[in-house]
């Protein structure tokens, strides 16, 4: 297996799972509510915003695999579109596995040699530094994300039993 072949299926891994860590995007997402995706804990991000904050950069690097302009501003990548019902989050789930599986798709056509040349311009480094930084990013939201989700469900389970 090549090089952008073990990149393409460790995101593969942390989106869909099958990864060492035993914890992947889909897995610990399946069970998450609007409700709970929406919800804020003390001064942490919300669910909804670290996923869309990990898929903003992949959703925008698709674009760039895909022969255009990077476009990505970091200014933009905490401000995810509303979500105000199960729908919509259903809705902007389904986009994030489809991100996840194109982006690997296409990190899987690169040619190896593309992996050392410089990523849109020298300063963003080599087209491995980025794929490569992609998938560390989005194990350390899914971290993130894994401690809301425990926090959320700790002080729901405490208002249950707290309740008459």
């Amino acid at each position: 297996m090549n090089t952008v072949s073990h990149i393409a299926k460790h995101l593969r891994q942390v989106y869909f799972g099958g990864n060492w860590t035993a914890s992947n995007l889909k897995d610990q997402l399946k069970d998450v509510t609007w409700q709970q995706a929406t919800t804020h804990v003390y001064d942490l991000n919300t669910i909804a915003v670290l996923v869309y904050h990990l898929n903003y950069y992949i959703h925008e690097d698709i674009k760039v695999l895909q022969g255009q302009p990077l476009r990505a501003k970091d200014e933009y990548s905490f401000s995810h579109p509303p979500i105000e019902s199960q729908k919509d989050w259903d809705a902007f789930l389904e986009t994030v596995w489809q991100d996840g599986e194109t982006f690997a798709q296409l990190i899987e056509k690169l040619p190896h040699e593309q992996l050392w040349e410089d990523f849109v311009d020298p300063k963003y480094g080599n087209y491995y530094r980025n794929l490569q930084g992609i998938v560390e990013h989005v194990h350390y939201h899914l971290g993130q994300i894994v401690l809301v989700k425990k926090i959320i469900q700790q002080q729901s389970s405490n208002a249950t039993l707290d309740s008459p």
